[in-house]
């Protein structure tokens, strides 16, 4: 649900123009090695992101003779991102379900075009939003990704300390190469999200959203679109899955239950451990009377991921979810369903502000998070961007492209006559069938 109010924003010195800092009596919310945030409620206004994005590049081109030495583009992006990764990680990280068919579609958001008004005083936009009772600095997070370690070395913890850089919320994956307390203590002052995935053994389930609650994450995300794997060709014909090789299971192999399970430990008898994970690893018997055992064993709010269906979002209400997340897994799971923006205008018709409705899946560009909000999603999630951008050049790159998101986010908001993201609706969309 969008907020009422234009809340605080908070913007990093360290996402600066390159220009001095506007002089301000504002109170700093957090101080680490060059970066103070400042709270905009309670100092004068700094430069839109933006702007000041675009300042930055353009004096230091023309001034200084020095230009960006990362892309720019998702797509260039990608290609340095592939550079840099073995063939099993570029199969992992890109590759959809079966034929494609859906993870193609998933990034056409080219149906609906933005409709721009005009002298509308866009001079100060605020681009906060109110999610789950917390005031978010940006419409925009960190969706869950697993095994990072085979995108670069930095793995979640260097994904983690970007968003930390710039206050965007994460979403750890319950896949990560990292144990979730430790990606915790990367982000001591920015919201943090941990995604479920609901083990058959309850008692590493419950020992999972245990771990999550006293680390200090601020929801659980239960993923319900993958009851059993996808078919995903790029892995079948190689024959890999990492998982079997030890890789995005540091959750599972720290976890008291997990070990407990095990007659040996898993640094002593590693094959083991991973045989045990595949055993345990999902469950296909769940249904929605299932979900109190979640609501029984953690006091945080509890978001279903992977709603495509209005009827869905209404069972996830009745269920006790605090938000929906409608999402495709990134085209992983059905090849030849319906993708997420043809899904979300049903699913928010449904839901009618009774809960907050995010979007995952497709989003490549800062337009597609706008008119993804236009249709009444309250937070976007960026995949695979920020994927690449780690592959490329680690916790910078992934820096490099969320913030690059965000100022282009900004200026798409003000040119099509937003100053802030409640004034994203509807009404700033046709449908090419309306042409």
């Amino acid at each position: 649900m969008k907020s009422d109010t234009a809340g605080s924003r908070v913007i990093s010195a360290a996402i600066s123009t390159g220009l001095p800092p506007r002089p301000t009596t504002g109170r700093a919310t957090s101080k680490r090695a060059g970066d103070i945030r400042w709270r905009m409620s309670d100092a004068p206004r700094q430069e839109n992101i933006g702007n000041a994005k675009l300042k930055e590049v353009y004096r230091k081109g023309m001034l200084e003779d020095e230009t960006p030495d990362l892309p720019t583009s998702f797509e260039d992006i990608r290609d340095a991102a592939w550079e840099n990764m073995s063939e099993e990680g570029r199969a992992y990280v890109h590759g959809g379900a079966g034929s494609d068919e859906t993870f193609e579609r998933n990034k056409d958001f080219s149906n609906y075009r933005i409709v721009p008004r005009m002298l509308r005083g866009v001079a100060e936009r605020d681009l906060s939003v109110e999610l789950l009772g917390e005031e978010l600095d940006w419409p925009v997070m960190i969706t869950p990704l697993g095994v990072q370690t085979l995108l670069h070395d930095d793995a979640e913890l260097g994904t983690a300390a970007a968003a930390e850089e710039l206050n965007v919320p994460l979403c750890l994956s319950s896949l990560s190469s990292t144990p979730m307390e430790e990606v915790a203590e990367a982000m001591p002052t920015t919201p943090k999200w941990f995604q479920f995935y609901w083990s058959s053994d309850r008692d590493v389930a419950r020992s999972f959203l245990h771990r999550a609650e006293e680390a200090g994450y601020d929801a659980i995300v239960l993923t319900v679109d993958a009851p059993t794997l996808g078919w995903r060709e790029r892995l079948i014909d190689r024959g890999y899955y990492p998982f079997m090789a030890g890789e995005g299971v540091a959750n599972y192999f720290s976890d008291p239950a997990f070990r407990d399970s095990l007659a040996e430990p898993p640094e002593e008898n590693p094959d083991a451990a991973v045989d045990h994970f595949l055993d345990i690893f999902g469950d296909s018997s769940l249904t929605w009377d299932d979900l109190s055992f979640v609501f029984e064993n953690t006091d945080l709010p509890v978001v279903i991921k992977g709603v495509l269906h209005p009827e869905d979002a209404r069972l996830a209400i009745e269920h006790g979810a605090a938000a929906v997340d409608v999402s495709t897994h990134g085209g992983r799971q059905v090849d030849g369903s319906i993708s997420a923006i043809e899904a979300l205008p049903d699913v928010v018709d449904e839901v009618d502000g009774e809960v907050p409705v995010m979007f995952d899946s497709g989003v490549r560009r800062a337009s597609d998070a706008f008119k993804a909000m236009a249709l009444g999603a309250d937070t976007v999630m960026l995949g695979r961007p920020y994927a690449y951008g780690l592959a490329m050049a680690g916790q910078r790159g992934v820096r490099h492209v969320v913030e690059n998101f965000l100022a282009e986010f900004d200026l798409t908001m003000g040119l099509a006559g937003c100053s802030n993201v409640d004034e994203i609706g509807r009404d700033r969309l046709k449908h090419e069938r309306e042409l």
